[in-house]
């Protein structure tokens, strides 16, 4: 009996062992498998971010500026003459840096200034409010703060609201509100009210024009140079939307044989980026007024007219996104129907593309085109033939297939007769609704093209002779002296022979 007891106790034992130890492997393992996948998600973001910085170094360089402003504001702290100027309200400027360097250049200078001028109307009111209601005994003083606090407060509030202030000086009026509150709230426990205003008011300034120095010197992203590289890139967007999606639709093939299937979808839906740039083209508008004029930019350059040609353009591009619906439509409509229509629907497509390519070269050189009238008039000339087209081919309005099937209806009412009308009729409609869509395109496309000229006339764009005599001009006087003797000998010798 003992004997057997003894080795019950062993094998137990043996038992909770092995438990032990794969409960020790599965911890194990479990942490092992944890760090490998923070490992492999750290890997990852790594990668993106590297990514990130190679496809555009201007926002690396960015975070370089930023610890370069916040290095550089940071010698009120370590620098003694700097810090007894200001004493604490030295950590007023390095939370200017912090709230108001951004990544464009206007941005920051928006900020700056509105920064600047809010802080210092709320400053010099909250010290004037401070001032009457001492005069007026301690027993009024904080129901006249209060008051002006209700009634600024609200004011500059309500002024938020207000479309024009709302768009340049929204920032502005939420520092006044913020400023305003902690001088009128402190003043009434602070005795040397006016040095510390004068304190905070001097080292905000000082922060946002350091700032400013900063963003506009070092490597500056300027906010109208953003808004005429995406207006431009989505004119050539939406010109490689329209012309592939015709041509897709009326040549039979899926996709043109010098491009592959991806970068044909690209430019097929390269329209919906213009659709959803409406946010970001009025933000850069508002922005780059604030920037200072450089090279083709003047100081007063028309940059709500780009919001205008944005507009112009997403209403072609809601034209294109009806007729892609259309086209990708479950019903089909024949093949001999579109035969009928494709050589001048791929014309008046082709047309359109042209001309919207002839209006982004125009932005992105800066000067009036000589072709853009003669395109023009070959679009609408193209429209022209299309509707006349359309107006004059009784087969596709009247095809005798549905003739024949209207008489055998009424001769006998059979479910087959009422299918072949309906399906001949549904042909007919789409690629009527298709030909109806490409006539409104190139109304839209006017409509770009008279906002693009508007463009011309108001940012004073030169015409392209004027460029060519200039570069021509320039070419010749960089001949060489040397040469220049040369060629007045050669006709000396010309003269006398």
């Amino acid at each position: 009996m003992a004997g057997n007891k003894e080795v019950a106790k062993e094998v137990e034992w043996r038992i909770e062992v092995e438990e032990d130890s794969t409960l020790e492997r599965r911890v194990v393992g479990f942490m092992w498998a944890f760090t490998a996948g923070v490992a492999l998600k750290l890997c990852k973001f790594v990668k993106k971010a590297w990514e990130l910085g190679v496809n555009d170094p201007r926002k690396f360089i960015h975070c370089l500026k930023v610890g370069i402003a916040l290095s550089a504001v940071s010698l009120f702290y370590y620098w003694k003459p700097l810090y007894d100027g200001v004493g604490g309200n030295a950590m007023w400027v390095v939370m200017t840096v912090i709230v108001v360097f951004e990544y464009t250049a206007g941005a920051t200078i928006y900020k700056t200034v509105n920064r600047m001028f809010g802080t210092s109307l709320a400053g010099f009111l909250g010290i004037g409010v401070h001032w009457v209601a001492g005069k007026a005994g301690g027993q009024f003083e904080p129901i006249i703060t209060g008051v002006c606090l209700f009634l600024l407060a609200s004011a500059a509030t309500f002024s938020r609201f207000i479309p024009t202030i709302k768009a340049r000086f929204d920032y502005g009026a939420m520092i006044f509100i913020l400023t305003f509150s902690l001088v009128s709230v402190s003043g009434y426990r602070v005795d040397e009210l006016l040095a510390l205003a004068q304190y905070r008011m001097s080292t905000i300034i000082a922060g946002s024009v350091l700032c400013m120095i900063v963003s506009v010197i070092v490597c500056p992203v300027w906010a109208g140079q953003e808004l005429y590289v995406l207006v431009t890139g989505n004119l050539d967007k939406l010109a490689n939307s329209l012309q592939c999606c015709v041509a897709q639709y009326f040549s039979g093939s899926e996709t043109p044989e010098s491009e592959t299937d991806d970068e044909c979808s690209k430019k097929l839906l390269g329209y919906k980026c213009v659709l959803s740039s409406k946010a970001t083209e009025e933000s850069m508008a508002n922005l780059a007024r604030w920037e200072p004029g450089r090279g083709c930019f003047n100081f007063r350059h028309p940059w709500k007219q780009y919001v205008k040609i944005g507009t112009s353009m997403r209403s072609c591009a809601s034209c294109i996104d009806a007729l892609i619906g259309c086209i990708n439509s479950d019903t089909k409509a024949s093949n001999e129907m579109k035969k009928n229509m494709s050589s001048i629907s791929m014309k008046v497509g082709g047309n359109c593309a042209s001309v919207i390519r002839e209006l982004a070269s125009i932005i992105r050189n800066m000067t009036k085109s000589s072709k853009l009238a003669s395109l023009v008039t070959e679009m609408n000339s193209a429209a022209q033939e299309m509707r006349s087209l359309l107006n004059s081919y009784p087969s596709l309005v009247n095809p005798p297939d549905a003739k024949r099937s209207t008489q055998t209806e009424t001769a006998s009412p059979d479910d087959d007769a009422a299918a072949k009308i309906e399906i001949p009729l549904m042909e007919i409609i789409q690629v009527v609704t298709v030909a109806s869509l490409l006539n409104e395109i190139v109304t839209r496309v006017e409509g770009i093209v008279e906002a693009v000229e508007e463009l011309s006339d108001l940012a004073e764009f030169k015409s392209e002779m004027c460029v060519k005599s200039k570069q021509q001009h320039s070419a010749d006087s960089k001949i060489s002296p040397e040469q220049h003797n040369d060629d007045q000998e050669a006709d000396r010798t010309l003269q006398m022979v």
